[in-house]
């Protein structure tokens, strides 16, 4: 049979983010009008001067075009702003890899809401989210910041956040354009991956925020994709402007620009930081001498005036004038944005939001019994006491590490959640059991005083050249991040000092975290203490300075990026008796002009050994009604710049939950990680709920789950697998300077499904001991798994026989709530097609719907599915060029495949698209 073959062809972004209403044309006409002005005002110079930052955050104004700064900042998890500074707080969301298991497009339109208004109260115009990339291999160390390893699934909760964030007048920028799936080598990493992949599994995100959300930019990455760095690929013009219609913005990664004519060409159109960079005056010079088009540097300028006029940062140059470009707070961004419900990151509708959305995007992986949701006190079988052990019980993690960091403005732990929920009708006891790291946590107003003030907190100095104090003041926390801070690039050293008293008597763990050179010193104010550096101890009087470290302090692998985002540590100690107080000092000397540096000062009181601290969670665990354990990882176990080495959790933790799940049936594990962990005690303990990375609410929305006070809503956007060996995509570690992304189109749960087709088609399996081949490896938990508090029946599934190729499919789907609470399912579309003439997957999702029942209340969901889903790219003739490709429509029978998960598909309906 012939295929049909479709080419689409669509109108720019502007015509869907600037469609919402009535007079939309007109609005649009203006706005191009507005840019259209403005450009005329500017020579070839001024344009090419807009074209690179003016700094790490900003672009450059234009009084004479009525062009204010604009000011880019990170955005996943949070909106940073400018400064990283734990006194200017932002709202922490739960990880992306947490809110896309919400599977809830109207919470995350919220969510993106809530950025906008965290943006506009910090003086940002361009949020640098959401990330889509795909979950490719379990081992990508920014897994936590991408949504899922599905295409479909990460556009849809993309879009969403695009269309909530744009909506507030800020600009969402789409990244890391493209095939950016892992760390490893990632600046100059070149990724083979066939165009049919290319297309219709790691574009296709892309394809949907630009042609359907209407994002207004798109970061181009650092690595390279068939020989060609990103900043100068062809992809950026085709299929991005050309075939897309993008009207948006192209910015670069942050230092991913490496050459004047051939990025120019390529289609980038801002090279970000600045005011270095290969354009500029090699920019002229190329337009002057013919190497690149005054028509081009001429559409770079239009891209960025019409951003700037979609965020409000273009005014007409006739009237009153942008507003001072100074600074952002000249801007009135932050006077409007304090006006905002969300602007406060501490206030209730952030609070509330928040916590709504990390529950929403808990997943119930298992919960035998029922032995959730927990009875409250006073009920039958009310719980009177609570043990929350676990290193992520005491040092919780609300998110991953790397650019998307931000300071919270707090993070509500397991144990505090649960006490807050419960009243003083339970109690709740808490142990460590297994340290997380081996080295002290960062100081904190906790345990540390300003030795100037006497106030809780650190101080810190900066000093030029000559021993002058360039500034002094008080910061809240030893974990210090500086970002284009101009004071740090004029001062020849940095001093954080912190007075600490002794609770208890015993062995102090202090400790910094850094690169380069650092001195870090006890000076005791009272006796009774011994300083240990570098295993040497050292006695010491009252007064007299023992010196812990005075050296410099190298990258093991020699990344300074990736040192930056997860800086080397080292620590030692002093021993202490209880009652004496130290001053601590940590002196580091940055380099001349430097104006980025990430360091942290470290300290604990002492521990337990650790059989002993194991031995006390246990014994806490085995005394309470019910045992919490939260494992899981950390920001510098997942983080960007580096990938991750294996899935195992920590030996100590698996043996933490096996030890206290023989002490108390009662046992409910945490997972507090943004991207799979191996689980291998999971047979062992009755519930298994995933928290990922949730952000600032964690306990409190924690306690909501637990206590059914809010339904885990989650399902899982990504496989979990039982053993590492099983994953069908696994190495991130280029050959050669090359990674092949071998798989194609079977990514994630596409390659878990497709080895369990081709077994099924060999026969059945073989018998246990036979020497022949054994039945294909199950995952632990499959895509779009995840239990909540009530059961479900899935009824009937209505949908048409026939279908014309270009015209969408509409089903209806009736479910049941077949239990004794209300809850929530999400209905997933799957299709299959086994009699195919091309490769396709054995199953891909299509569509999906969510549906709140009450118990034994039915439901009937719509799910639309695109014509696209039926359809594969045809790639060019040959693969060289010699032919255009384009999407084709392949007549036939399609298996439509309807469930709540990818493993659990109880209704189907064959489908068949006609000639």
């Amino acid at each position: 049979m012939e295929e049909t073959v479709a080419r689409d062809v669509v109108n720019g972004p502007a015509a869907h983010a600037d469609m919402a209403g009535v007079g939309a044309a007109d609005s649009a006409g203006a706005l191009e009008k507005q840019v259209t002005e403005a450009l005329s005002r500017l020579d070839l110079e001024a344009r090419v001067r807009l074209l690179t930052g003016a700094s790490f955050w900003r672009t450059w104004p234009s009084p004479e075009a009525g062009l204010r700064t604009m000011v880019l900042s990170d955005g996943p998890a949070g909106v940073r702003g400018e400064r990283c500074d734990e006194r200017e707080p932002s709202a922490n969301l739960p990880c992306p890899s947490a809110l896309a298991a919400t599977w809830d497009e109207p919470l995350l339109g919220a969510v993106g809401r809530l950025l906008a208004a965290q943006a506009r109260a910090k003086g940002v115009d361009v949020v640098l989210g959401p990330t889509v990339n795909l979950h490719r291999s379990p081992l990508g160390g920014r897994h936590f910041e991408c949504l899922s390893e599905d295409p479909l699934l990460t556009a849809r909760v993309g879009g969403a956040l695009v269309r909530g964030i744009q909506a507030g007048g800020v600009a969402a920028t789409v990244k890391h354009y493209v095939a950016n799936e892992s760390e490893t080598d990632r600046f100059t990493v070149d990724v083979r991956v066939d165009e049919r992949a290319l297309r219709e599994v790691y574009l296709a995100p892309f394809e949907t925020l630009v042609r359907e959300a209407g994002a207004w930019a798109v970061m181009a990455a650092y690595n390279s994709v068939a020989g060609a760095t990103m900043t100068e690929n062809a992809l950026l013009r085709g299929p991005l402007k050309d075939e897309w219609g993008f009207d948006g913005l192209v910015v670069s990664d942050w230092i991913a620009t490496r050459s004047t004519v051939p990025a120019a060409l390529a289609g980038l159109d801002l090279v970000m930081p600045g005011p270095w960079g290969p354009w500029g005056p090699a920019l002229v010079g190329a337009v002057r001498d013919g190497s690149v088009p005054a028509e081009v540097v001429e559409d770079k300028a239009r891209r960025l005036l019409r951003l700037a006029a979609r965020v409000g940062a273009l005014t007409d140059p006739a009237g009153p004038g942008p507003a001072d470009d100074t600074g952002a707070d000249d801007t009135g961004a932050k006077d409007a944005g304090a006006r905002d419900a969300g602007a406060d990151p501490a206030g209730p509708h952030a609070r509330d939001l928040l916590r709504r959305a990390a529950a929403g995007g808990m997943v119930l992986l298992r919960n035998e019994d029922g032995l959730l949701p927990l009875p409250g006190a006073g009920t039958p079988g009310g719980i009177r006491r609570i043990a929350v052990v676990g290193p992520n019980a005491t040092l919780p993690r609300g998110q991953g590490g790397g650019s998307a960091t931000v300071f919270p403005p707090h993070l509500v732990g397991p144990a505090d959640g649960l006490r807050a929920a419960l009243g003083d009708g339970v109690e709740v006891v808490t142990a460590t059991g297994v340290r997380a790291e081996p080295w002290p946590a960062p100081l904190s107003t906790a345990n540390a005083r300003d030795p100037e003030s006497g106030e809780p907190g650190v101080r810190v100095r900066f000093f030029d050249a000559d021993g002058n104090v360039l500034l002094g003041e008080r910061r809240l926390s030893g974990r210090l991040m500086f970002m284009d801070d101009p004071v740090l690039a004029r001062s020849a050293r940095v001093e954080v000092t912190a007075l600490l008293t002794a609770r208890a008597s015993g062995r102090h763990p202090l400790g910094f975290a850094g690169m380069g050179r650092f001195s870090l010193r006890a000076h005791p104010a009272s006796a009774g203490a011994t300083g240990t550096g570098t295993g040497t101890d050292v006695s010491v009087a009252a007064g007299v300075e023992t010196v812990l470290y005075d050296d410099t302090l190298e990258p093991p692998d020699g990344d300074i990026v990736a040192a930056f985002l997860r800086p080397p540590v080292w620590w030692g100690g002093v021993d202490l008796t209880a009652g004496t107080e130290v001053l601590v000092t940590l002196r580091h000397d940055p380099p001349a002009g430097m104006p980025v540096a990430s360091f942290a000062l470290l300290g604990e009181e002492p521990s337990p050994t650790g059989p002993r601290e194991l031995e006390t969670a246990v014994e806490l665990a085995a005394s309470a009604d019910v045992a919490v354990v939260v494992v899981g990882t950390s920001d510098r176990v997942e983080s960007e710049g580096v990938d991750r080495g294996g899935l195992d959790l920590p030996a100590e933790q698996d043996e933490l939950v096996r030890r206290v799940a023989a002490v108390n049936p009662r046992t409910v594990v945490v997972v507090n990680a943004g991207a799979p962990v191996l689980l291998p005690w999971r047979e062992l303990v009755p519930a298994v709920l995933l928290s990922w990375f949730p952000g600032q609410e964690f306990g409190a929305a924690l306690a909501d789950v637990l206590l059914g006070r809010a339904e885990p809503g989650g399902r899982l956007p990504t496989t979990w697998p039982a053993r590492a060996e099983d994953c069908p995509v696994w190495s991130v570690t280029p050959v050669d300077g090359a990674l092949d992304y071998t798989e194609g189109i079977h990514v994630g749960y596409r390659g878990w499904s497709r080895r369990a087709t081709a077994a099924a088609a060999d026969g059945p399996a073989a018998p246990v001991g036979s020497g022949l081949a054994a039945s294909p490896p199950a995952p632990a938990y499959p895509f779009g798994h995840g239990l909540g508090y009530t059961t479900w029946a899935y009824e009937s599934l209505d949908a048409p026989a026939v279908l014309a190729p270009d015209e969408p499919l509409r089903v209806q789907v009736t479910v049941r709530n077949s239990g004794d609470r209300p809850g929530r399912t999400v209905v997933q579309a799957y299709l299959s097609r086994g009699d195919s003439a091309v490769e396709r997957p054995a199953l891909w999702l299509v569509g999906f719907a969510t549906a709140d029942v009450a118990p034994g209340q039915r439901a009937t969901v719509s799910v639309e599915i695109a014509p696209r889903a039926f359809q594969h790219w045809r790639p060019a003739l040959g693969g060289d060029g010699g032919g255009a490709g384009g999407w084709s429509t392949e007549p036939g029978t399609f298996t439509l495949l309807v469930g709540p998960s990818s493993a659990r598909l109880a209704l189907r309906r064959d489908v068949v698209v006609a000639s």
